[in-house]
């Protein structure tokens, strides 16, 4: 049998994360600390595509590279899969440091959104913004994911609440999908808030939500996923239901802002219409987790989230964990309850609040993460035949990424095969 055709070898990594084995179903339970660590490990690709990965001996004798084949040499370092985010809102104009005053005043974020700050805040700035400004906005931000080693991610809607404004940022995130190195999922959450004008019939927003903002997103191909914020005084759970059927009618699968801040049923209508995840869940009841753990939906974690918003009341992973959830980890990147676009940061986070072990941390951000965005098949993990993305750590240990957060310590980012950043 003839050796395979190498363009990229990657090579003399000390510690080489796999994730591998995983790619039909998310981990579950002990799963997640099975991380396929190779050590002295090389990974060869052709063309963007993983074709060896391993021993390094074995790699050397399964491949032929080609004359003028990229080759890396990682020194010792640590290497895993190309970060996962699956839940980010990237796309947006403006900021909001001045609500960091009313958080630490003891404001809540119900509060800030009640008096018209908040979501609602970014809304006024996104409408105002154009195609340009939001693209360049989220170009700047996509690149500092990439430079912190996130090599896919999620984007959502959600800062219009109108169907042109929303439109018009699922059109930013497709732009920036096809021209930025980081590849995109596009979700619409036209359901992110009730609008002002909306205030005193939010009914009639989600006729608008239903009736136009869906049938438009469809017929233009905007969005692979309908996303809605299910919480107290946003969208009940009747409401949520309603507009992810008519969205899972017009071929987007759902997703779910679950039991945020009040337990209120979003898990289970998470579970209930088979959601691809279910993200939050500070405040998941029992039987949510019951629910979740018995199907096949991802509960993406967000500490992050918490931590900004100076909550005390964390996703309970350990429980989540134990009961055979399947979970996943996101930044949840957005100008208000989490200015986090760091993975890395996200990593240090889970191991300190959510009580995370280092391994499980990272089954949660590579391939757990790619299921939470049905891209499994393609990344999360170090196999052949999916993309070659994968970055290269300052670090000898896996878990010395978790201990000294709060840095970057990611040196090279590959995407498909090519060097993105350092190198």
């Amino acid at each position: 049998m003839g050796k395979i055709k190498a363009d990229f070898l990657l090579h003399n990594a000390g510690q080489l994360v796999t994730a591998a084995g995983f790619s039909e179903r998310p981990k579950r339970g002990a799963e997640l600390a099975d991380i396929g660590m190779v050590e002295n490990g090389a990974l060869a690709a052709q063309d963007g595509v993983i074709a060896a990965v391993g021993p390094e001996a074995q790699v050397r004798e399964q491949v032929e590279l080609d004359r003028d084949a990229r080759v890396i040499d990682a020194g010792g370092r640590v290497v895993l899969p190309g970060l996962v985010d699956p839940h980010t809102h990237v796309v947006f104009a403006g900021s909001r440091e001045h609500e960091l005053e009313m958080k630490i005043a003891g404001m809540s974020y119900l509060e800030i959104l009640a008096r018209g700050g908040g979501i609602l805040d970014t809304v006024r700035a996104t409408r105002a913004a154009g195609r340009e400004e939001l693209a360049a906005a989220g170009r700047r931000y996509l690149d500092q994911m990439l430079a912190h080693g996130t090599t896919t991610a999620e984007a959502k809607s959600g800062y219009g609440l109108t169907t042109g404004d929303e439109m018009k940022i699922l059109a930013v995130i497709r732009e920036l999908d096809g021209s930025h190195p980081v590849d995109l999922a596009s979700t619409f959450l036209g359901a992110h808030a009730i609008p002002p004008e909306y205030k005193t019939n939010p009914d009639a927003f989600v006729d608008l939500v239903t009736e136009e903002m869906l049938p438009a997103v469809a017929r233009e191909g905007l969005a692979e996923f309908c996303d809605v914020f299910c919480e107290e005084g946003v969208f009940t759970v009747e409401q949520s239901r309603r507009i992810l059927l008519a969205a899972r009618r017009l071929g987007m699968r759902p997703k779910v802002h679950a039991d945020e801040i009040v337990s209120l049923g979003g898990a289970e209508l998470a579970a209930e219409l088979g959601a691809v995840s279910a993200d939050h869940l500070m405040a998941v009841s029992e039987e949510g987790i019951r629910r979740l753990a018995e199907s096949g939906t991802v509960a993406v974690l967000l500490p992050a989230t918490t931590f900004c918003l100076m909550g005390k009341q964390y996703a309970p992973a350990r429980l989540m964990i134990e009961r055979g959830v399947a979970v996943a980890l996101a930044s949840d990147f957005n100008p208000g309850s989490s200015p986090v676009n760091s993975m890395q940061v996200v990593m240090g986070l889970a191991c300190r609040q959510l009580k995370m072990t280092p391994a499980e941390v990272i089954s949660a951000v590579t391939i757990n993460a790619a299921h939470a965005l049905g891209r499994a098949a393609r990344v999360g993990s170090l196999e052949p035949g999916k993309q070659a993305d994968l970055v290269v750590f300052d670090a000898v240990d896996y878990r010395y990424l978790m201990y000294r957060f709060g840095i970057n310590l990611a040196t090279t980012v590959i995407k498909k095969g090519k060097v993105v950043v350092g190198g």
